[in-house]
């Protein structure tokens, strides 16, 4: 089995499609909005995993028909021109695009695979397909399609498709064609076999060339000699009447996730003989993308491989000579101008986002922090320049910008910022006319859109949809169709149509299946017929069951399918609906033979071609292939495998090529629609086929196929010319027409729709000149030609009435007094529909006087969506009004510090009202609505904030055992708004205590090194601060000066104070001998410079008792003290910088004694004045209530503002931050070192 695809035809205008093989990594899909390239004009869809493009209506040249698979069974059917798949991407893509531009050309991937013993696959590493473009608003962008190394030895793995064993009969009318032999085996074995192993039948290998018998096709073979290594490869068919093809082979090393070897070939007669160009563009250059201008396709572009150089070559003459341009950044993704050949913007990897407008010759920075595939062209009649781009960019993790730029002139002074606040980041898609945007308030997203560029307003869903997920799946005809995931589905979606405005939003389908692609892509089964107005296919599940449903008026009503009568060889069919219908696959799944494919086209009205099965349900299994002539009225069974089907001149013929991993050497052809078939040979020797390219234009006539003849040959490229196959070209007697019916009813959309298509008997040439004609005649119109409003649900009867949740009355909520608006009968005319006349008035909304209101549902948000604010920055208040006169309601808004303004109405502030804050605190908003007839008030509680910068414990060096200290944690700024402290005290260290205040009290137990760590939490900063507190029953403790030298070389910093008191105490100890555990030493912050000393007794000598504790601390003091006053106590702070330690004439603290005979009840009393005293100051110096929160509130009987603060933040503020943490660690210091306990109580301090 091998890793290949179908290359397909032209598509209208179209530019080059790059299909890669990839092992998909599954992702989540995100809350946001995306969607998928669904639009007429520069538009592609992909045949395979991730998307459909659409076809560009009027580019020259094509890739042809390109569609791949992932394994041996190399093709999905063939791509139409205009057939749509509707998909939508959820992983940073904008329009489901993965990286790369739509004109990186079609990637083959080589039928490699793993050899196994027993010729199997590891069913867990099917082979995948990687979509490589992908349109973007009507734009085209570059993929990247390298690929992760984790998956190199599973994109060598795929699975076989299905080998059922039918006998086909050729030329009967309703037969399969019959099995070559060799050419697929119905075996189980058979159905994974490795490569190496593959053999075909002995009749083959003796004939050795075509049967006489058997017609055999005008073709020509040519192999790529030299590249038999090479595993991937990228195809250029240079233009519609153009004979120009280019490819470009590489070997991909999966273990290095890089390119190592390329070759770029030209061929001049449509894929006859090929040219090997690596001496023109550098015999060493490797090259890893081939791009094309889709305005003109003489442009050819070619990528180097960045880990080799980064460069890029340009040609001018359909690749014949090229120019090498050097790069200084490397692109991810490219996106085309839709209309100026020459522009181009480029997305590197670093997020910066380049243009230039000489085709890649030079190149101009845009904007830095750009979101991947978020940057679009401007659309001419939208928007006000054609050089302007609409982008994304960063701001934070969680929060990006809309903004809009000049193309060669980005400044700050020339952005636009067209929504204003932030937006979530990957969610602008800029689609057609509506640009759309997202924005979560507390984990809910709200969804904006703008059409024409207007105002961006709410999208409007039914009021309980609660969305988990939205995409926009397409916007053509003036609407919008959103796929949407509710509160309560986890693997479907229902689909909603909007209005014009797309803001109002009625439910279309339920439960649509949804699948994930190779990137993370949401894949919705919903189907666009081409060439049919209004016709849709999707899959919906019901009881657990996949059924398929088909619309013609745009999903105003959906039916089942009806299988076909007969099967392949005449037998009935006993089908009955709704219990038995036929199913089709309408996307493509992780493994590709688990799902078919689809295929109409524009030049063939009517005509559908897919993969499906009958029965109850869709299933993988029993998959056939079906063919519609009358738009999906009636079907015929045409193969009972899969078979990929391409469409010849214009649908006027059909070729299928089987899916199979066996070599094949034959084809089959239909000329009747596909009610027969011929078998035709393309090779003598059979051919593992990896792709198939046909000539760019409905017309295709000329094809190449691309394989291998064995696993380790070169490229071999079989052009095949069908044009000997006809015999003549088509007259008018070969048309006839057709009219367009949904079971007979012939009025469609409005309309009455008659085709001209060539006859299912005439075997001709239709030709370049043929276009589709198409007559309509107007219907009246029926009740089928409305559907249900916004707000209004279709009952069970047919008719439309009001949501539980809606009052009609509410849409008039817009009106101004005097004006008129439209009140709605509850339905509305389906988009494009263009009947006339019959119920059209009674259907049709009735204009009518707007009626006065008083203001009701009034809204006040930021326009973040956050209730935080940061101090001294813009804050933008909206308001919305959603009932009432807007014109005549003013609007106040209070901001709750004191300022109010008023505004006359709700219109002159849609911009948003914008007000600074000067203080920290909680602030109540207000905004008051009113007008004649009443008012109505809503509150919004903003915290206004600012950065925490610094935390400092303020803690005690040494603590009594068992007596209460105070911790107190002291922020800088001090007010920085709603703070938690988390506390660790001591051996606590699993249960915090968590607090709202900056301190508390606690006592310790046990003596020893205890550590205090507290954790500051303000918005979105944590910081934190350790103190170890040294506790001990007994200890004296005395102040230290030093000579003013000091303070001339004191930093101020911690770790300063640290290395100097560990001086200090070694010069103590050297100076009196007293021991080192008994002398604790700490260096107090501020200036000027002061310590503190502890002594600790000797518990061997003292055992314990009070009386000799203290007489030992007495002796050692009197030692100190002495050494101190005879300045015998230096140390050299640095060379000639000699420093000596004084006594201090005040000490912290008089001596702990805990001894019985306590001191006098005078000292005691004196003691508790002076503490009493102190906590008076404290209290009045550094209150702690809830740091940074002042509280305001509007009192109902008071005109002004009254802020609920204990006091003025500025009282308590220090004159610097050493000032602010010196003083309180003194005062803790000398606090907390006394016999006096000092608890919290109530509001007060108390002694005990």
């Amino acid at each position: 089995m091998g890793t290949g695809f179908l290359f397909c035809p032209k598509w209208h205008g179209a530019l080059w499609v790059s299909l890669l093989m990839m092992f998909c990594l599954f992702h989540a899909a995100k809350a946001e909005i995306t969607c998928r390239s669904c639009q007429p004009g520069h538009k592609w869809r992909a045949q395979e995993l991730l998307l459909k493009f659409d076809r560009s209506e009027s580019s020259a040249g094509s890739t042809g028909e390109v569609s791949g698979r992932g394994d041996g069974a190399w093709g999905a059917r063939a791509a139409s021109g205009e057939s749509r798949r509707l998909r939508c991407a959820a992983a940073g893509s904008s329009e489901c695009a993965p990286d790369r531009a739509d004109y990186a050309e079609p990637r083959l991937k080589r039928n490699t695979r793993d050899l196994r013993a027993n010729g199997g696959i590891d069913e867990s590493g099917y082979a995948k397909i990687k979509v490589s473009y992908a349109n973007v608003g009507g734009q085209q962008r570059a993929s990247d399609g390298a690929s992760p190394p984790a998956a190199a030895a599973a994109r060598r793995k795929a699975r076989t498709g299905r080998n059922s064993a039918g006998d086909g009969r050729v030329g009967s009318p309703g037969a399969a064609p019959s099995r070559d032999p060799g050419e697929g085996s119905s075996s189980a074995a058979a159905r994974r076999v490795a490569r190496s192993e593959m053999r075909w039948s002995r009749e083959e290998r003796r004939a050795g060339g075509p049967r006489q018998e058997e017609p055999k096709l005008n073709s020509s073979t040519f192999a790529l000699t030299g590249d038999s290594s090479h595993n991937q490869a990228m195809v250029h068919w240079s233009g519609q009447n153009s004979s120009v093809i280019l490819m470009l082979t590489k070997l991909f090393d999966f273990n290095l996730n890089s390119v190592t070897e390329s070759s770029l070939w030209r061929s001049t007669d449509y894929g006859a003989t090929y040219q090997k160009l690596n001496d023109k563009v550098g015999a060493k250059t490797i090259l890893s993308y081939l791009y094309v201008s889709p305005n003109n396709k003489r442009k050819i572009m070619l990528l180097t491989d960045p880990e080799v150089e980064s460069s890029l070559l340009i040609s001018s003459d359909e690749g014949a000579t090229y120019q090498k341009y050097r790069l200084n950044f490397y692109i991810l993704s490219l996106l085309f101008h839709p209309e100026q050949e020459d522009w181009i913007l480029a997305y590197s990897h670093d997020q910066k986002l380049y243009s230039s407008v000489e085709f890649g010759r030079r190149w101009q920075l845009v904007h830095e922090r750009v979101a991947p595939n978020r940057f679009y062209w401007s659309k001419m009649g939208l928007d006000k320049e054609p050089g302007l781009i609409h982008l994304e960019t960063s701001i934070s993790e969680g929060q990006a910008l809309y903004v809009t730029c000049k193309l060669q002139n980005c400044t700050d002074a020339n952005k636009g910022k067209p929504f204003p606040g932030y937006i979530d980041p990957n969610s602008l898609v800029v689609q057609d006319e509506y640009v759309f945007v997202q924005v979560s308030t507390a984990g809910k997203p709200i969804y904006y859109v703008s059409a024409k560029r207007d105002v961006f307003t709410p999208m409007k869903l039914p009021k309980y949809t609660l969305p988990k997920d939205l995409h926009v799946i397409s916007t053509d005809e003036n609407r919008v169709v959103a796929a949407v995931q509710e509160w309560n589905q986890n693997e479907t979606y229902n689909l909603y149509v909007s209005d014009t405005s797309g803001v109002y939003y009625t439910l279309a389908l339920e439960n649509v299946v949804s699948s994930m692609g190779p990137e993370g892509n949401v894949m919705v089964d919903l189907y666009e017929v081409a060439g049919i107005k209004g016709m849709f296919l999707a899959n919906k599940k019901m009881d657990n069951q996949v059924k398929t449903h088909i619309t013609y008026n745009r999903g105003r009503d959906w039916r089942l399918l009806q299988a076909p009568s007969k099967d392949l060889r005449g037998n009935s069919i006993h089908c009955v609906l709704p219990y038995c219908s036929l199913h089709l696959h309408l996307h493509v799944s992780a493994n590709p033979y688990t799902s078919g494919n689809i295929d109409s086209r524009e030049s063939s009205p009517g005509i559908i071609v897919a993969s499906g099965s009958f029965g109850s349900e869709l299933t993988a299994s029993n998959v056939s292939v079906y063919i519609t002539s009358d738009a999906g009225n009636a079907w015929r069974q045409v193969f009972d495998e899969e078979y990929a089907v391409l469409y010849l001149d214009q649908g006027g013929a059909l070729v299928a090529i089987r899916h199979t991993p066996l070599p094949i050497r034959h084809l089959w052809l239909s000329f009747d629609e596909g009610r027969q078939w011929s078998k035709y040979s393309f090779t003598n020797t059979p051919l593992f086929v990896d792709g198939v390219l046909g000539e760019p234009g409905e017309e295709t006539l000329i094809m190449t196929i691309f394989g291998h003849v064995s696993h380790r040959s070169e490229w071999q490229l079989v052009k095949i010319d069908y044009r000997s196959i006809f015999n003549r070209r088509c007259t008018e007697a070969d048309y006839q027409t057709w009219h367009l019916h949904n079971q007979g009813e012939p009025c469609l959309m409005g309309v009455k729709r008659i085709y001209r298509r060539l006859k299912a008997t005439s075997r001709c040439v239709m030709g370049k000149t043929y276009s589709v004609s198409m007559t309509s005649g107007p219907c009246e119109c029926a009740e089928a030609d409305f559907e249900c409003d916004y707000g209004y649900e279709r009952r069970t009867n047919g008719k439309c009435s009001p949501a539980f949740w809606f009052h009609p009355s509410a849409m008039s909520r817009s009106c101004t007094t005097g004006m008129t608006f439209l009140n709605s009968t509850g339905y509305r005319k389906v988009v494009s529909n263009n009947c006339t006349a019959g119920v059209s008035v009674e259907y049709t909304a009735r204009r009518q006087q707007c009626p006065v209101l008083a203001p009701k549902g009034l809204h006040l948000v930021t326009s973040e969506g956050t209730l935080t604010a940061t101090l001294g920055a813009n804050v933008t208040f909206l308001v919305f009004l959603e009932e009432g006169d807007g014109a005549r309601t003013s609007i106040t808004l209070d901001f709750g510090d004191g300022h109010a303004l008023t505004y006359s109405n709700v219109s002159s502030i849609e911009e948003g009202i914008k007000h600074i804050y000067r203080a920290v605190g909680i602030y109540r908003a207000t905004a008051t609505g009113e007008n004649s007839l009443g008012s109505e008030t809503t509150v919004l509680y903003l915290h206004v904030t600012c950065q925490l910068e610094y935390i400092h414990l303020s803690a005690p060096f040494v603590a009594v055992r068992n007596k209460e200290v105070n911790l107190t944690a002291v922020l800088w700024p001090s007010q920085v708004g709603t703070v938690t402290y988390i506390w660790w005290i001591g051996n606590n260290t699993e249960q915090p205590v968590i607090t709202l205040e900056g301190s508390v009290a606690c006592t310790f137990s046990r003596e020893g090194i205890n550590t205090v760590t507290v954790q500051v939490s303000a918005g979105n900063t944590i910081l934190q601060d350790r103190k170890a507190i040294a506790v001990h029953e007994y200890f004296r403790s005395h102040l230290l000066a030093f000579s003013s030298n000091l303070d001339d070389h004191n930093p101020d910093v911690a770790e300063w104070r640290l290395d100097v008191s560990r001086v200090i105490k070694n010069s103590l100890i050297q100076a009196t001998g007293v021991r080192e555990d008994q002398l604790l030493v700490t260096v107090l912050p501020g200036l000027p410079t002061a310590a503190e000393f502890f002594l600790l007794p000797d518990k061997l000598l003292t055992e314990g008792k009070p009386e000799k504790t203290s007489a030992h601390l007495d002796q050692l003091s009197e030692v100190l003290l002495g050494a101190l006053n005879q300045n015998l106590v230096q140390f050299t702070l640095r060379p000639g910088v000699q420093v000596t330690v004084y006594a201090a004439h005040l000490s912290a603290a008089p001596l702990v004694d805990t001894s019985e005979n306590h001191s006098g009840s005078a000292m005691l009393m004196l003691l508790s004045v002076v503490v009493v005293g102190l906590a008076v100051f404290v209290i009045y110096k550094f209150k702690r209530k809830i740091p940074g929160i002042n509280v305001y509130a509007q009192m109902q009987n008071e005109k002004e503002q009254e802020m609920m603060s204990p006091a003025n933040p500025t009282e308590a503020t220090p004159g610097s931050q050493r000032d602010l943490v010196h003083s309180l660690e003194t005062l803790d210091t000398e606090l907390n070192s006394r016999p006096i306990e000092v608890k919290r109580s109530g509001q007060g301090m108390s002694e005990n």
